[in-house]
């Protein structure tokens, strides 16, 4: 009798544990199917998006590079355009000056190109491609971009204004440059109100009207031409009033040029 207890127990104990290595082992198989799905599953993204962290330094380099240069090609188009612009004017301003003796330049000169000297154009040329370029620059850098009157018949009719000052200068009779001066004056700044309006216009225009002016008689006190009845040192008193609505003309024909320029990147 104990020995039959004993074999059935073993008996017994023999069929738990194969009944639990069953189990145990249709356990392993679901954890193995569940590993084997969630290792399917999960590698896919995290692997698209490590391909696509390495793609992203060199996409946005390219992009980088991209921009920068349609920035630097749009910067030298709107320098080219400004130099043409205020060389052009320059020859056409200083021929009305020239004709009516209000410049004198030396005989030898005036029998140049439209009888002014072949300094005149490239030297106003690059003056009008600094202060074009520089109108909008400072704007951008100020946080106040200009809004007011920008479209290309305001500016056109800013052009008008600016060739009419300058040919009141020439053409206009006073009893004395003072009332002249106090005259275009008064133009000057109607034309910065009428299509400017802007803090940085009137600062630049007033800083490029001395700068330009001690120029001028840095030029006409070492003889290089000179003007006719000088009242302010070795020029005339309306000369600034010409030089501060030539720089308001020109300032807005830079900011109209640098409308839909592409932002410079930035290297983070």
């Amino acid at each position: 009798m104990p020995r039959l207890e004993s074999c059935a127990w073993s008996c017994s104990c023999t069929a738990r544990g194969r009944h639990r290595s069953q189990l145990g082992d249709t356990a392993a198989g679901l954890a193995a199917k569940v590993g084997e799905m969630l290792s399917s599953s999960v590698p896919s993204p995290s692997l698209a998006l490590v391909g696509r962290g390495a793609r992203s330094p060199s996409t946005s380099s390219a992009s980088s590079t991209s921009s920068t240069l349609n920035w630097s090609q749009h910067l030298v188009q709107r320098s080219v355009v400004l130099f043409v612009v205020g060389a052009f004017m320059a020859l056409v301003l200083n021929l009305l000056q020239i004709q009516r003796n209000v410049t004198l330049f030396p005989d030898e000169v005036i029998s140049t190109l439209f009888s002014s000297a072949w300094w005149v154009p490239p030297c106003c040329g690059t003056a009008a491609a600094v202060v074009g370029l520089l109108y909008p620059c400072i704007d951008s850098h100020l946080g106040e971009p200009h809004k007011f009157k920008r479209e290309w018949a305001s500016v056109m009719r800013c052009i008008a204004v600016f060739v009419g000052i300058n040919h009141a200068s020439a053409k206009l009779d006073f009893a004395n440059n003072i009332q002249l001066s106090l005259t275009l004056a008064a133009l000057s700044l109607g034309l910065w109100w009428t299509f400017d309006r802007s803090r940085s216009g009137l600062g630049l225009g007033i800083t490029i009207a001395f700068v330009a002016t001690l120029i001028t008689q840095f030029l006409v006190y070492n003889g290089v031409y000179q003007y006719t009845s000088p009242d302010f040192l070795y020029i005339r008193s309306w000369l600034p009033c010409i030089f501060f609505s030539g720089g308001v003309t020109v300032g807005n024909i830079g900011r109209q040029l640098a409308m839909g320029i592409p932002e410079k990147p930035h290297n983070d």
